[in-house]
């Protein structure tokens, strides 16, 4: 277990999204008050279902382009979780113009108006992607390469804006470069749906999932319990040395696609033995996806004890029995 954030009042951005809605979960269940700012452009109403009736739970439909929406979510709070973005590599190709217009644009609102109202700490959503054609592993937090997507460029842009920030206003901001997450509540259908949830719902439909490229493509997939983690001890840390900063959330372990698809199968056909004879198809590698991914979480264990208690095989087990009891 790990300490978290208690009796704060915290807006959380993005919240109908998939990791904004468990963390909202999370910081309703350690007794704080949230705020839940989300246009609904790809969050899901379903995601918060469940908190609308907690008295410490309120609901504002906002955009985050919009600087008043901004100011007006801000009034009160004390801790800010920003997960909103238009995320996805491949959309971010498709439509550069919004990803920028939000992921920048809305981000800058966001982080000004956190700073005119006096929030205590900023803690945001950074990216994997902002590590681009580094070739380097484990992949360390200061040495970063040219960003490979729209996207990548987006998430590298708001670090730049946040250590901006803390340096002319003072504004104390942490930044958590997610790698690969999943779980629960994770979007699997759409023409940007992770590759996680899209799998367990094809098999489970008894359909041969498409894997881009051979299957050697690697990642560090990260289950979202750890995320929630990292973004409590963000929030709750009073080490100095520690605020500031730009940080890798992962496992710090790499599995293929083929080896995590084999792992889905595996735990789906204890249930559904039809399952164990899928195999999947193979099709072309994905634009400005990087080959392999795999973080050093050693800045984080050691300024913020963050622990990644949660492996990948445990994590998908987790996943495919809330797919099966609320995804199908």
């Amino acid at each position: 277990m790990y300490n978290k954030l208690a009796g704060k009042r915290v807006l959380v951005t993005g919240g109908a999204g998939f990791i904004g809605s468990n963390l909202i979960e999370s910081l309703l269940d350690s007794g704080n008050s949230v705020v839940c700012l989300d246009n609904f452009s790809t969050g899901k109403r379903k995601n918060i279902g469940s908190f609308l009736a907690n008295p410490r739970f309120r609901l504002m439909e906002g955009d985050i382009r919009d600087m008043q929406v901004c100011l007006k979510a801000v009034e009160g709070i004390e801790y800010v979780f920003h997960q909103a973005a238009l995320g996805s590599v491949p959309r971010s190709i498709a439509d550069p113009v919004s990803a920028a217009d939000v992921n920048i644009g809305g981000f800058v609102k966001m982080l000004f108006a956190s700073k005119e109202a006096g929030v205590k700490r900023f803690i945001y959503a950074a990216s994997s992607s902002t590590y681009g054609d580094n070739a380097d592993l484990p992949k360390v937090e200061d040495k970063i390469g040219r960003p490979l997507s729209p996207y990548a460029v987006t998430k590298y842009a708001d670090e730049l804006f946040a250590e901006v920030f803390s340096g002319v206003y003072g504004t104390e901001v942490i930044g958590l470069r997610y790698f690969n997450v999943f779980g629960p509540r994770q979007d699997p259908d759409g023409a940007y749906a992770a590759v996680i949830p899209k799998f367990i719902l094809q098999l489970m439909r008894h359909e041969r999932p498409v894997i881009n490229g051979d299957g050697t493509v690697s990642r560090d997939f990260t289950y979202v319990e750890n995320v929630i983690q990292a973004n409590h001890l963000a929030a709750l840390t009073e080490n100095r040395e520690a605020v500031n900063q730009v940080y890798n959330v992962a496992c710090g372990e790499s599995t293929s696609l083929n080896d995590m698809f084999r792992i889905i199968r595996e735990t789906i056909s204890r249930y559904d033995p039809e399952v164990g004879r899928i195999e999947p198809v193979y099709g072309p590698e994905r634009k400005g996806d990087i080959k392999h991914s795999l973080a050093s979480v050693d800045k984080a264990v050691r300024l913020l004890k963050y622990n990644p208690g949660i492996k990948i095989h445990d994590g998908l087990q987790e996943t495919v029995n809330w797919y099966m009891k609320f995804g199908k």
